[in-house]
């Protein structure tokens, strides 16, 4: 006996509401998106892919001259593969969480190898280069190629958490049901998909933010079923884990990266040892350096490697 088929599950937000929402705030961000230069006419895949991976857990003020320097150095993936991982590490100066440079670079030689230097658009292929996740392929997708995906960042997940669900943010982990409803807001055809992708992230980022929301300025403040509710509390408040920074091991291990970042020569061992007083957990942070491939050793001395 053949299975019965299974019937779609039936929207979560009427059609009509998904539309107003779209519409709105596709026309909002016409008026009011950034000039970034990873938007430009001219923009190159590999250039948005650069944006993309910078951008994680780093704001546009920070990423945006290490972007074009990064871009005028390396302007190809080509040029990227074939970069010294010293003087990739370097050109990421400080904008955190170093190894997203050394993944960078093993995608751009991945690219490279696998597909003649261009990004490919399918998002198996993308999905299948070192460093890139599900976020990042769409986002490469929708951005670069104008293609339909379902782009969803932190900025989307609490627009329409806000807008859909009337809740204050999202959970901390994606959930199916969270899918589920962004792939409701995504328009079926490429450049309409690619808009909503473009501007609800921009919505979340300036107006619809985590702690201080412009409400009175969104385009959607009408339909949004958040503010309807009153604007309830934060539900997940207390499972939402809080990033330190004074005296973490990220702290220490960015303090070493510095130190090696501006050295001609390797640094002695007394060098590093004097950039943190607690030996245990220098020593800690500067064993977690080496096994991730952001530090290496000669004798008794460390560099970046070549």
């Amino acid at each position: 006996m053949s299975p019965v088929p299974v019937a779609d599950p039936s929207p979560t937000v009427p059609a009509d509401e998904v539309e107003e929402v779209r519409d709105l705030v596709v026309d909002w961000f016409a008026a009011h998106a950034r000039d970034l230069p990873w938007r430009s006419v001219d923009r190159t895949p590999y250039g948005v892919l650069v944006s993309e991976v910078m951008l994680q857990q780093t704001p546009v003020v920070r990423v945006e001259p290490a972007w074009r320097a990064w871009m005028t150095r390396w302007p190809t993936p080509a040029n990227l593969a074939a970069a010294a991982p010293a003087d990739v590490l370097r050109a990421w100066d400080r904008l955190g969480y170093p190894r997203r440079a050394l993944r960078l670079r093993e995608c751009a030689q991945a690219v490279v190898e696998r597909h003649g230097g261009e990004l490919p658009t399918d998002e198996a292929e993308l999905r299948a280069l070192p460093g890139i996740g599900e976020y990042t392929a769409a986002a490469v997708r929708a951005f670069a190629y104008g293609l339909r995906s379902t782009v969803l960042d932190t900025n989307v997940r609490r627009v329409l958490a806000r807008v859909a669900e009337g809740i204050a943010l999202p959970a901390p982990s994606l959930t199916v049901a969270e899918r589920r409803l962004a792939g409701e807001f995504v328009p079926e055809a490429d450049g309409d998909a690619a808009r909503w992708a473009a501007a609800s992230m921009e919505l979340g980022a300036l107006v619809c933010t985590a702690r201080s929301p412009r409400c009175d300025d969104c385009p959607v403040r009408g339909l949004c079923a958040w503010r309807a509710a009153g604007f309830p509390a934060d539900a997940h408040a207390g499972r939402r884990r809080t990033q330190a920074w004074a005296g973490t091991d990220r702290q220490v291990r960015g303090r070493i990266m510095a130190l090696l970042r501006e050295a001609l020569e390797p640094a002695p061992a007394e060098a590093v040892a004097a950039v943190w007083p607690d030996d245990e957990q220098r020593a800690r942070c500067l064993t977690s350096l080496l096994a991730d491939g952001l530090v290496e050793q000669v004798g008794q001395t460390y560099r970046l490697p070549d």
